[in-house]
């Protein structure tokens, strides 16, 4: 059987589409999965021994072939570079699973927080923020109204 490489170089195959479980092997896609993971439990296995697990929270997401990823003091700084692929997976709970494997060894991330949750809090002290901001200026206005008033005795 023959392939004709240059007719399926024309073939445009859609990108995929992973719906909570799945195999993501793109970095960019990878790099927008973990970016907003925020606190999460992490277990490192190396041949399926754990080697480390505990708690944190993902500082910085990044891709670049001359930088290590971190995990210490409870911070992650997760370079995409440093997998081949992430698995994602559900928990027996229905929540998200994000292992990132190397050869023999996986860094597994369980998600402690919600994104929903914090997107509303997030719109919350963007409001709150707003209103104290427009507060301070109004009283600033107010000030200079005031001391206008006084030269002008």
């Amino acid at each position: 059987m023959t392939h004709d490489s240059h007719s399926s170089s024309h073939t445009k195959l859609p990108a995929p589409c992973i719906v909570d479980t799945g195999i993501i092997v793109n970095k960019r896609d990878m790099l927008r999965l973990l970016a907003d993971l925020g606190r999460v439990h992490y277990v490192y296995q190396q041949g399926g021994d754990v080697i480390s697990e505990g708690e944190g929270y993902v500082v910085d997401v990044f891709s670049d072939m001359g930088q290590s990823t971190l995990v210490a003091n409870h911070t992650l700084y997760l370079n995409v570079q440093s997998f081949d692929y992430l698995e994602l997976q559900r928990s027996p709970q229905n929540s998200a699973v994000f292992n990132l494997i190397q050869d023999d060894w996986h860094l597994r991330l369980l998600p402690l927080s919600n994104p929903l949750q914090e997107q509303t809090t997030r719109n919350l002290n963007a409001a709150a923020l707003e209103a104290v901001v427009a507060e301070v200026l109004s009283a600033g206005w107010d000030m200079r109204m005031d001391d206008e008033d006084n030269f002008s005795l």
